[in-house]
């Protein structure tokens, strides 16, 4: 092997290794970012978890205090209000 193919050789060789650590970097990079957006993501999902659930706590309290309400209540119109409760358990369901 004559000098310049030993130069030509060693340059070679020291771009591909510049060219690897290049595209590591970009991957890393990539990475990142990639872990960023799903953290994000878990953050949204926690967020909407929770917002759903307050939703729901509110309308159990409705509820409950309609219950109670029928509960002591010994008006005439008992029944009536028992099939609305069913009714609106079963459009929420449906929603």
């Amino acid at each position: 092997m004559s000098l310049p193919e030993a130069i030509a050789f060693c340059a070679l060789i020291v771009g591909f290794i510049v060219a690897a650590g290049i595209v590591l970097s970009a991957y890393e990079s990539r990475m990142k970012h990639r872990s960023k957006e799903l953290e994000l993501q878990v953050r949204l999902a926690e967020a909407k978890g929770r917002q759903r659930s307050d939703a729901e706590i509110g309308r159990m309290e409705e509820r409950l205090q309609v219950l109670e309400r029928i509960a002591t209540d010994r008006s005439p119109d008992l029944a009536r209000e028992i099939d609305a409760l069913r009714l609106a358990d079963e459009r929420e369901q449906v929603q």
